[in-house]
Parts: C-alpha cells; structure tokens; sequence
C-alpha cells in the first residue's frame, strides 16, 4: 500500500487539511495517508525542517511527503520535487528542501509542470498540485511525467555551530523548541565530540546559567527509580534522540519546562566553553 505524509503549517482548526485528505481519497481511495504534524508555527522553515528531517526516515523506501508550509501559490514561484534518500518530498521553492537536505544531495530535483496550463485556476497549492502529483506517484507513475528535471533550487544555509579556537568555544544557537518545553540547539554530537578531545572538562554556558555535564537521555538523570520524584524538576544538557545538544528540564512540559525556565527562544545563543 502507498502511503502519503502530510505536514503543514495549516492547524487543525480551517478545512484545508480534511480538503487535501479529501482530495486524496477521491483520487485513490486505498492509499495511507499518514499526518506528521499540522502544528507548525506558520512560514516557520528551520522547525518544519527539523520535524520531517528526524521523521521520513522511519517510514519506508518509496513515501511521498507532501510538506506545505508557506506553500500558498505565487505565479512567480515554482513547486517542486526532490527525490531523496528513497523517499518523494513535494514543496514549495522556498528553500525548504535545502534545510531539510543540507548534508544530503537529492537523487532527482523536479519542477511541478502538471498544472501550468491552469494557473489562473490554482486556489490552493496543496489540492491543485501537490495532491495530484502525489497520487500519482503512488499509483506507480514516473516523475517526469509531471516535471521536468532542474539542476538548482532556492537555497537557504542552515544555521551551523562555529568553533572560536583563540576562546575554545563552540557558539551554538537553539534551532527548535519541542512540546515539552526541551530547547534544541544546532550543536550535534559528532561535532561536540571531535573538539571535546585533548580537553579536561567544558562548561555549557546560556543566559545567566551554566551546566558541566551531558546526559545520555533523559532517563539517565534518574539513578534510583523508587525516589525519581526527588529529579522532577531538574535541569540537564542531554545529547536527544537525533543527536543534538538539549537543555531539558526532568519531566518538564511547556508551562514548566527549560524554555519557560531559561527564558530561551529560537535564535538564541548557547556556548560551550572548554578548558
């Protein structure tokens, strides 16, 4: 059975995501159709990127995802396609592809041209294109039937941590603020632990407030589960579950999580000083 991801910018609350599942099942009623998120803030590329970045890869070698964040139609903007990792990703070029493939050269790149004849008709980008093009794709049709290949898209450089070697500092800044309140940095594993070597210790360093160690997981705080109460509430750095540097409070939510208690946002610098 094909399957279909939907990611948007869109909510829960207006018609426009039921309007693409519609559309879906009107075209081909026996593909899966599978909803990654709805939640993202709008035209917010960097979170959108970080979401279907760490999901696609669960699903299997041929899904067609369809993101549409800030996808409304413009004439002058092209939709396209990337053929990427196995997987098919259709979208606006608006930069997005490149966020989410910043380490990755895609297989194929497509513009959309199945509908340009019909420009003056296209109200909503996400039914008039990206659902036709998906089910096509799902019903075992080529790409090239709906696009022509090209070489470039628009790109955006995604925000990387730097080194500061006169300070010994990696300067980081957060990229993503989870549903528990956990603030995400830039700052990934592989590139902490290749500076991390021929030092004796580092100190995290944001806003006001410092930590000195870093977790496996969240769970790793926790050394006697019978008096895990005692850790409710305690603040931690951990390397997540996609390998990057997290400020996390245990068992915290957005009310009282590490982005309410730091008084961090998105954009926001974290530092790692070594010594």
């Amino acid at each position: 059975m094909s399957i279909i991801t939907l990611t948007s910018d869109f909510g829960r609350l207006d018609y426009r995501v039921s309007a693409m599942k519609g559309k879906i099942l009107s075209l081909n009623p026996e593909v899966n159709t599978i909803d990654i998120t709805h939640d993202i803030q709008a035209y917010n590329l960097i979170q959108t990127s970080y979401i279907v970045r760490n999901a696609y890869k669960y699903f299997p070698s041929g899904t067609i995802h369809i993101i549409s964040v800030d996808s409304f139609f413009h004439k002058s903007r092209k939709n396209i396609l990337y053929k990427a990792g196995g997987h098919y990703f259709l979208a606006a070029d608006n930069g997005l592809l490149s966020l989410i493939f910043f380490d990755i050269k895609p297989e194929a790149i497509y513009e959309i041209t199945l509908n340009n004849r019909f420009d003056d008709i296209i109200s909503f980008t996400s039914t008039d294109v990206f659902v036709p093009v998906a089910v096509h794709l799902a019903n075992g049709g080529l790409p090239e039937v709906i696009g022509r290949k090209i070489e470039s898209t628009k790109q955006l450089l995604f925000p990387k941590p730097v080194y500061n070697e006169s300070e010994k500092m990696i300067i980081g800044e957060v990229m993503y603020i989870d549903n528990f309140g956990n603030i995400i940095s830039n700052i990934s594993k592989d590139f902490f632990e290749t500076l991390t070597k021929g030092f004796a210790s580092f100190t995290i360093k944001f806003r006001n407030l410092s930590l000195s160690k870093i977790y496996s997981s969240h769970t790793e705080l926790v050394v006697d589960w019978e008096r895990e109460t005692e850790y409710h509430g305690q603040s931690a750095a951990i390397f997540n579950d996609s390998d990057q540097l997290e400020l996390t409070i245990y068992k915290g939510s957005k009310k009282n999580g590490a982005k309410t208690l730091f008084g961090l946002n998105v954009g926001e610098n974290i530092y790692i000083e070594f010594f």
